[in-house]
């Protein structure tokens, strides 16, 4: 599978509801938490997502034509050092471990310099999510900081996006 084949495009209500029911897998849930627990509340946060001036952007991954997962930016701030905060998943397994989020992580941390003007990226995920944690690095981003949150082992990553390669290496 090449990653160089990872589109991202925009997000419809259908890609909210299959994503919705995707990561409802057991497996997938353990690794990515989520501010909603029914469909309906997702169709709410992609509406107000819609919205001009909402402080959260997100694009559909897909790979050879075939919608694999999502990637967002959320608390965007338009301050004096605009920045914003990374989430990404892959629903689909096959595209685990190939590359697909790192090359969609990289396209889409240049749209987002790009439409945002951001300087700086943050992302959390659970310290044991080793995928996730070398898509991270991968694209440059560094561990800043592990904490205990809810009983569990998290890290926060940051990346500077104001110099340099917007993307990281494969």
């Amino acid at each position: 599978m090449s990653p160089l084949q990872v589109e991202l495009l925009e997000r419809t209500r259908e890609n909210v509801e299959i994503y919705f029911y995707k990561t409802q897998d057991q497996e997938i849930h353990r690794m990515l938490p989520s501010a909603v627990s029914t469909v309906e509340e997702a169709l709410v946060a992609y509406e107000k997502a819609c919205l001009p001036g909402a402080d959260s952007f997100g694009r559909c991954i897909y790979w050879e034509g075939r919608y694999v997962g999502d990637i967002w930016c959320y608390c965007i701030t338009k301050e004096e050092h605009p920045n914003a905060m990374l989430s990404y998943c892959i629903f689909e397994k096959e595209c685990w471990g190939r590359g697909t989020a790192s090359a969609a992580v990289g396209a889409f941390l240049k749209l987002v310099k790009k439409k945002f003007s951001l300087e700086s990226a943050g992302a959390f995920t659970y310290a044991d999510n080793a995928g996730s944690r070398r898509v991270l690095e991968k694209n440059d981003f560094v561990c800043r900081e592990l904490f205990v949150q809810d009983g569990r082992e998290s890290a926060y990553y940051e990346k500077n996006l104001k110099y340099g390669n917007e993307g990281g290496t494969e």
